[in-house]
């Protein structure tokens, strides 16, 4: 192994050790290119960390080894790391959890070879109350990510009919991933019934397709709609964060008008990006995913919406439309949606 490399980032000393110490073995991928990756993808990725407490999940062997997940802050840290005291009823004391808020924290972090940072969907200041609505469309084989744009379509066209915008991006795994974002004042006990009751009219109006219900059997050859990740105890992925697997993927903010390309050319492999590809792309395309951090928007208010059973409302659109005839939707508060020119009936049936 290498002898360690001192550092210096914005006045702060790091002592990085093992850079050549390869972490994905199918591509020769080493620790020093993970701390390399973070470090250049860094001014788009740092907002989306600051003042959520982060989730690590580490792999000090690589890819193919055992790893751990990190919620705890190591007390092995500088004392300029900064971190944020959540109280965990599970284990009734506060834990420790690290805010990824300047570069010198986060090539530390990527230095402890935690390639997969998992932030929470609040700020540490406000934890019960979540910033946007999410959905992880996972796919089970043989289904694949090409299946998982249609089902994102539909979700989009559910939220048009809400003038709401919602901004993908693929989980650097197998999935896709819809984001919502509110950033105004709600909390987990109104995204997470929303986001299943729009789960299972998705799933009663497309059987074939979707399922709700997270048990594996149900899930071959199906996208499963998680509507479950919308709850202050669970993360999601974080944008531009490498993933574990094979090749150095990334979960990566795409244009809608790139998922309709995947689905017209059935062609996973289009919304396939590893680490290079997406330093490429943000030069090129900046973060897809700013108006994640700034978009304000409101759910609408909809009676009795956790208590919805699957064909109880037969469309998203019959749902909409109750969304536009309550007295609590205020056109004002929310910004037009995109529309298309000529929308198809299929796609907007939900």
């Amino acid at each position: 192994m290498s002898k360690p490399s001192v550092v210096e980032i914005e006045g702060k000393h790091l002592s990085l050790t093992n850079l050549d110490k390869v972490l994905y073995p199918a591509t020769g991928f080493t620790k020093g290119q993970v701390i390399d990756y973070y470090a250049r993808i860094a001014p788009v990725l740092l907002p989306h960390l600051k003042d959520h407490p982060l989730t690590l999940k580490r792999y000090p062997g690589g890819v193919d080894e055992e790893y751990f997940f990190e919620k705890n802050a190591t007390k092995h840290r500088p004392d300029w790391v900064k971190t944020a005291p959540i109280w965990s009823e599970g284990n009734q004391r506060n834990v420790n959890y690290i805010l990824a808020n300047d570069l010198p924290t986060l090539v530390w972090i990527a230095n402890l070879a935690a390639i997969e940072l998992h932030p929470s969907l609040s700020l540490a200041k406000n934890i019960a109350s979540p910033r946007s609505m999410v959905f992880d469309l996972d796919p089970g084989a043989p289904a694949n990510i090409v299946q998982c744009c249609q089902v994102g379509m539909w979700l989009r066209d559910i939220f048009d009919h809400f003038g709401l915008q919602s901004f993908p991006k693929t989980s650097g795994s197998k999935g896709l991933q819809i984001y919502v974002p509110l950033n105004s004042p709600t909390s987990y006990e109104v995204t997470k019934p929303f986001a299943h009751a729009l789960a299972r009219l998705l799933e009663n109006e497309h059987r074939d397709l979707v399922v709700s219900d997270m048990k594996k059997q149900l899930r071959v050859g199906k996208i499963f709609v998680d509507w479950s990740q919308n709850d202050q105890h669970k993360t999601t992925i974080g944008v531009y964060s490498l993933r574990a697997r094979e090749h150095p993927t990334v979960s990566t903010p795409v244009k809608w008008e790139e998922v309709e390309q995947a689905l017209t050319k059935k062609d996973a492999t289009l919304l396939v990006f590893e680490a290079s590809q997406v330093l490429d792309r943000v030069q090129k395309m900046g973060d897809l995913f700013e108006p994640v951090l700034k978009l304000k928007q409101k759910l609408p208010k909809l009676a009795g919406i956790a208590e919805i059973e699957p064909g109880a409302v037969d469309t998203g659109v019959e749902l909409a439309a109750q969304a536009e005839n309550s007295s609590t939707m205020e056109a004002k508060s929310i910004k037009p949606a995109r529309r298309r020119s000529t929308p198809k009936k299929k796609s907007r049936r939900v």
